[in-house]
């Protein structure tokens, strides 16, 4: 059960109390208070865990400072946007807004493999007007004998560059706890000159344990990628952990599923789940292009697949691209075939720009 508390309600006023009080004379169930941040407001929900059958709805609805009160039946009952919660709130992290409405590109290296390569990158995204990119330090691989990532070794320059570039969000993967307190000590050392969001690769999509200790932490927002031969309930349930742990800035990423369905692509391209993610969940939706393709080939129309890709997300509504972007993908040492080239950047942000503004078109269209 959740309880929608009314705006002008607060944690500390004389009808939060009332209505704590009236809970607590139910026998088995607790309570988790989560305030849910907008940008025109905020709402407080009290969550109702337990035996909550037994709890009658309308004399709770009753009282004083209730807006609603909703009967949960799914279980990411912390993500869900469950029947009367219409809003969408999403997230602010380092000036930089996240929700179902927003819409960034975060284009960038898979795996920083130099400096030089680095700088490059993070210059062209400036000069585009960006201030989000991906730059891979932790790359867990197939293969033991492939590049792995230059991990806290390139930490300082990465974290450096982005301060000199005005990069104020980098997506980065961990895929171990121990690399998220590096990440933390790398920053505080070069004077915090970016922010990071943490991002759970597909290959985590299940490590529960690793998914409960992002989530205790609530320094950095997560991006977490559902699970390339799970179904989208687990890949939720899975948000739901961390969640749960308490850091509810999560954006949820596609990146196309494990299936000989898809070729002769990389993975099967899951675009038609953006609505439905924006249905059932109140996160906002990323989708993976370069890693649901994985090569970088054109259509007859002279328009790369990845850039299809591109344009079915954000013409789905999708608030998030993650897309490889390189200055010399024949030298990148992972994932280069799927790389775009960074000359090609502003290309790609004006196609952006012009399937958005189709988007809202057809979101007017359909909000008549």
């Amino acid at each position: 059960m959740i309880i929608l508390l009314k705006p002008d309600v607060t944690a500390t006023g004389p009808e939060f109390e009332q209505i704590m009080r009236a809970l607590a004379a139910y026998p088995g169930v607790t309570t988790r208070v989560h305030a849910e941040r907008g940008q025109t407001r905020s709402v407080i929900e009290i969550h109702v865990i337990g035996n909550t059958a037994a709890i009658p709805k309308e004399p709770i609805e009753e009282l004083p400072g209730v807006q609603q009160v909703v009967r949960v039946s799914d279980r990411y009952r912390l993500i869900g946007r469950h029947r009367g919660q219409v809003e969408s709130f999403g997230f602010e992290y380092n000036g930089v807004r996240f929700d179902q409405e927003s819409l960034h590109v975060f284009a960038g290296l898979c795996a920083v493999d130099s400096r030089k390569h680095t700088e490059e990158t993070m210059r062209a995204l400036r000069d585009a007007g960006q201030v989000t990119t991906r730059m891979g330090a932790y790359k867990p691989r197939t293969s033991p004998y492939d590049f792995q990532g230059h991990g806290r070794q390139c930490l300082p320059y990465v974290f450096e560059l982005a301060g000199k570039y005005s990069i104020r969000v980098i997506a980065m993967e961990v895929t171990h706890e121990q690399q998220i307190g590096e990440i933390r000590s790398a920053l505080a050392a070069a004077g915090n000159p970016t922010g990071v969001m943490l991002q759970i690769g597909t290959r985590n999509a299940q490590n529960f344990e690793l998914l409960k200790v992002v989530g205790q932490q609530t320094e950095f927002p997560v991006l977490y990628k559902r699970g390339m031969g799970i179904t989208l309930e687990e890949s939720f349930n899975a948000c739901e952990y961390v969640a749960s742990e308490g850091n509810r800035r999560i954006v949820f990423c596609l990146r196309g599923v494990k299936s000989n369905l898809g070729d002769p692509h990389r993975n099967f391209v899951d675009v038609a789940h953006v609505p439905v993610v924006k249905r059932l969940t109140r996160l906002p939706v990323c989708v993976d292009p370069s890693h649901s393709i994985g090569r970088r080939e054109a259509a007859p129309d002279g328009l790369l697949d990845i850039h299809h890709v591109s344009a079915q997300a954000v013409i789905a509504g999708a608030n998030m691209l993650l897309v490889d972007f390189h200055p010399s993908p024949e030298v990148a040492l992972c994932d280069g075939p799927q790389a775009l080239l960074v000359r090609d950047l502003p290309a790609y942000l004006e196609d952006v720009r012009i399937v958005r503004e189709a988007y809202e078109k057809r979101r007017a269209l359909g909000g008549r």
